[in-house]
C-alpha cells in the first residue's frame, strides 16, 4: 500500500504532522508563559538586572568581598540609584508642569486664532460647540472611566507585588547564581550536558553583553538629545531625557515612541519651528545610536539583524504587550548564542567560558565571524558562571 501513495505525498504529510506538533507545542508554552505571568515577568527581568549588575558583584569579590556582602552592596547602591534618579524625574516634572500649562493655553489660543481667521475660516460657534460635545462626551463615559480608574490602582498593585518578587529573585540571582545554574544543568543527560552547560553560559554571556550595551546605548541618546532639547529651550527636558533612557531599552520602538513625545511637546509649548528641529535632533540622535553605537557596542556575541529584532518586538508586543515587546529581543540574544555554541562548537570546555567578556569568544564558523582558535579559547578563565 506504501507504494500506491506517492513519495511526495508521504513527505508532505509527516512534515506537515510533525509542523502541527511543534506549533502545537510552542501554543502550550506561549498559553503556560501567559498564565504564570506574574511569575515569568519579574524573574526574567531579574534575570535582566543581574546581568547589569553581576560584573559589579564580580569585581568587590576579586578584591576580597564576601560574595553576600558584594550583591548587597551591589543591590542597595542599584537601588539607591534608580529610586533618586526617578525622585528627581518626578520632582522635576512636578515643578515644571506649571510652565508648561501656560505654555499650552497659549498654544491653544494661537490655534483657535488660527482656525478662525486662518484659511479654513471656521466659525466660533463652531469651535465651542466642539469642546462642549467633548465635555459632554467626557461625562457621559465618567463610569467607564472610573472603572478604568480602578483597573489602573489594581494594576499598580500588581506592579508593587511584582516589583518585591523581582527584588528577591535578584537577590539569589546575585548571590548564587552559579549554584542555581549547577542545580538546573543536572537535568540535562550527562553525555550532552557540557555541550548545554556551554551554550548556557555563552548564552547569559551574550545577555550581559547585551544589557550593558544597551544601557550605554540609552545613555549616549538621552545626553544627546536632552541637549538638544536644551538648546530648543523646549520645557520638561530632564524627565523627556530620562524617558527616551528608559524607552530605550526596547529597541526601535521604545525611541520612536520617546522621540514622537519630545516632538508633541516642542509643537505644543514652542510652536511648528521648534517641533521640526526637535524632530531633526531625534532622527540625528537615531541615527548615530543605529549606524555607530550599536554596532560598535554589542560586537560579535549579540549581532542580530534589524528584520528579526523588529520582528522579535512585534511578536513580543502582540502576546504580552509592553513586558513582551522589552524581553523579546534579549530572549532572542540569547538563544542565538546557545544555538551558535551547540551547533558549531563541540571542543570548549564550560569551565572555560568568562561570561563578562563574550565579546570576545564568539563560537566559531559563523558567517566568517568565528571566535578564537581552540589554543586562544584555551586561556581564557572564566570569573562567573551563570
Amino acid at each position: 500500500m506504501t507504494g500506491l501513495v506517492p513519495t511526495g505525498l508521504r513527505v508532505s504529510a509527516a512534515l506537515a504532522w510533525r509542523f502541527l506538533m511543534v506549533i502545537a507545542a510552542l501554543y502550550v508554552i506561549i498559553w503556560l508563559f501567559g498564565y504564570f505571568s506574574h511569575l515569568v515577568v519579574p524573574v526574567a527581568i531579574a534575570l535582566l538586572l543581574a546581568a547589569l549588575m553581576a560584573p559589579g558583584v564580580e569585581r568587590l569579590v576579586r578584591w576580597r568581598v564576601p560574595r553576600g556582602a558584594a550583591a548587597a552592596i551591589v543591590m542597595i547602591a542599584g537601588i539607591a540609584v534608580l529610586g533618586g534618579l526617578l525622585t528627581f524625574v518626578i520632582i522635576t516634572f512636578t515643578n515644571g508642569l506649571p510652565q508648561l500649562q501656560s505654555q499650552v493655553s497659549d498654544s491653544l489660543d494661537q490655534i483657535r486664532t488660527w482656525l478662525i481667521e486662518g484659511p479654513l475660516h471656521l466659525q466660533e460657534a463652531q469651535i465651542t460647540d466642539f469642546i462642549n460635545d467633548t465635555i459632554d462626551t467626557i461625562q457621559e463615559n465618567q463610569a467607564a472611566i472610573t472603572e478604568g480608574a480602578l483597573t489602573t490602582a489594581t494594576t499598580i498593585g500588581e506592579i508593587l507585588t511584582g516589583f518585591l518578587l523581582t527584588v528577591f529573585v535578584l537577590i539569589f540571582f546575585l548571590y548564587d547564581g552559579p549554584g542555581i545554574w549547577r542545580f538546573l544543568i543536572r537535568g540535562v543527560p550527562a553525555r550532552v550536558r557540557d555541550r548545554v552547560d556551554v551554550a548556557g553560559r555563552r548564552g547569559f554571556g551574550a545577555l550581559v553583553s547585551y544589557v550593558r550595551a544597551t544601557a550605554a546605548v540609552a545613555l549616549v541618546d538621552a545626553v544627546g538629545i536632552g541637549i538638544g532639547l536644551a538648546i530648543v529651550q523646549v520645557p520638561l527636558v530632564i524627565p523627556l531625557s530620562a524617558l527616551v533612557f528608559l524607552s530605550a531599552f526596547v529597541p526601535i520602538i521604545g525611541a520612536v515612541v520617546a522621540g514622537t513625545v519630545a516632538v508633541l511637546i516642542a509643537l505644543v509649548a514652542n510652536g511648528f519651528i521648534s517641533a521640526l528641529v526637535v524632530l531633526a535632533i531625534v532622527i540625528g540622535v537615531m541615527q548615530l545610536e543605529s549606524h555607530v553605537l550599536q554596532p560598535w557596542l554589542l560586537g560579535r556575541a549579540v549581532r542580530l539583524h534589524p528584520l528579526a529584532v523588529v520582528l522579535a518586538i512585534t511578536a513580543g508586543l502582540l502576546a504580552a504587550g509592553i513586558a513582551g515587546a522589552l524581553l523579546s529581543v534579549p530572549l532572542l540574544a540569547v538563544l542565538n548564542a546557545g544555538i551558535k555554541s551547540l551547533v558549531h562548537d563541540n571542543e570548549t570546555a564550560p569551565e572555560e567560558i568568562d561570561v563578562l567578556r563574550q565579546d570576545e569568544q564568539a563560537p566559531p564558523g559563523e558567517d566568517g565571524e568565528g571566535g578564537e582558535s581552540g589554543e586562544e579559547k584555551k586561556d581564557t578563565k572564566a570569573t562567573w558562571k551563570p
